[in-house]
């Protein structure tokens, strides 16, 4: 073999093994994973001081907002100088405006009665337990690796190290579409609990009337509609009539001229937005959302389960909706698992592997990468994760491979 060889020889032999990724085994992929595990400790421990140091966090405002019912009327959530005052007492000298619906009032509660440390460590791991044992199920026969890989999955670091909501709504959605060939029942009362946060929930509606789920269209509102009445018993008219005030803060956000605020999204809208302007960035993404919502839809067509069309439906919602930030993708989980799950069983298809690895670090990866790239670089995995689950349809069948 001469020198010219050489290197042609070495590029041919990297492109055919990430063509494959054959040597990434269950064994590996434990292996990997609990490194991961292990290495989001010091992290989680420095996010933690931070928060409850100086810098603050964005769980302020549900712990504010607990403090404040707690201590009085509840449309106070949506006062910026009451809330200002109740965040005081946790320390850091931050605030964070509470923006969330009175629904989501009855998550908020209970953490008013904690001091704010023990409130910011309960809320983390909670609701990663809480996600886990839900997202778990979407990758069943997978043994030690399966859970490994679903327990450190990237999407659900950023969600505790900012001890935000993406482990409620993703365990949310995952719940929603596994028991959707179950009960429908349940299905839809679970998709309706996302009324706490509905742009997470853009595509269902439209999701369940092209799968002609109708009692889970039905229990969906049904939930919904028992959440807010119940939130309206509990909290109060006062409260429904103050939360129009939170719009004002989200517009003010919304409005920034400076690029930070929409690189931490992870929307295609942010990331137009950055690069070309509001004008374009509605524009692009409403045809990018009625693309997605469309591909969903048809998807039941061509689906070999329930599973699978959840599958399509969480891919497209990580495009679908405009206001999106890293913590929100937990859910991601489930069409990722699904992808997993078909490999093992149907065999993997070219590039697959690699793929599907680049995916699962994204949320991390390009939340890292944009504040110094100046690019928001999430909606790149994401539509390959769309294609990808887009592409498979057939039933599935055979041996589990590694």
């Amino acid at each position: 073999m001469n020198e010219e060889q050489l290197p042609a020889n070495l590029t041919d032999r990297l492109k055919a093994n990430l063509r494959t990724l054959s040597w990434l085994d269950a064994g590996r992929v434990r292996i990997y994973a609990a490194m991961i595990l292990v290495a989001y400790l010091p992290m989680m421990v420095k996010v933690y001081r931070e928060a409850t140091g100086t810098v603050g966090s964005d769980f302020l405002a549900f712990w504010g907002a607990g403090r404040l019912l707690v201590t009085g009327p509840a449309a106070r959530v949506y006062d910026l100088v009451a809330e200002h005052a109740a965040q005081m007492a946790a320390g850091t000298g931050q605030m964070v405006a509470y923006v969330n619906p009175p629904p989501y009032l009855f998550l908020a509660a209970p953490l008013g009665l904690l001091p704010y440390a023990a409130a910011w460590v309960v809320w983390a791991l909670a609701g990663w337990a809480v996600w886990f044992l839900v997202a778990r199920r979407a990758l069943p026969g997978a043994g030690a690796a399966g859970a490994l890989v679903v327990l450190a999955f990237p999407a659900a670091y950023l969600a505790a190290s900012h001890a935000q909501n993406g482990f409620v709504t993703g365990a949310l959605l995952i719940g929603a579409v596994l028991t959707l060939r179950r009960s429908q029942t349940l299905s839809g009362a679970l998709f309706g609990l996302l009324v706490i946060k509905p742009h997470l929930a853009l595509l269902v509606p439209f999701w369940l009337a092209a799968g002609r789920k109708w009692t889970a269209m039905a229990a969906a509102a049904a939930s919904a509609a028992a959440l807010c009445l119940a939130s309206l018993a509990v909290f109060g008219l006062e409260t429904w009539r103050a939360y129009p005030q939170s719009f004002e803060v989200s517009q003010v956000l919304m409005n920034q001229p400076g690029a930070e605020f929409f690189l931490r999204m992870c929307t295609p809208y942010a990331a137009l937005r950055v690069l070309f302007g509001t004008t374009v960035a509605l524009y692009g993404q409403a045809v990018i959302t009625v693309i997605t919502g469309a591909l969903a839809c048809l998807y039941w067509r061509r689906a070999p389960s329930d599973e699978a069309a959840g599958a399509m439906l969480l891919a497209a919602t990580a495009l679908a909706s405009p206001y999106l930030f890293s913590y929100d993708l937990p859910f991601l989980i489930m069409p990722i698992a699904f992808l997993i799950g078909m490999g093992r069983r149907e065999g993997w298809r070219p590039w697959e592997k690699s793929l599907l690895v680049l995916i699962w670090l994204a949320p991390l990866a390009t939340r890292a990468a944009a504040l110094p790239l100046g690019l928001n670089l999430m909606p790149i995995p994401a539509a390959i994760l769309v294609a990808l689950v887009w592409t498979t349809w057939a039933p599935a069948k055979g041996t589990p491979q590694a």
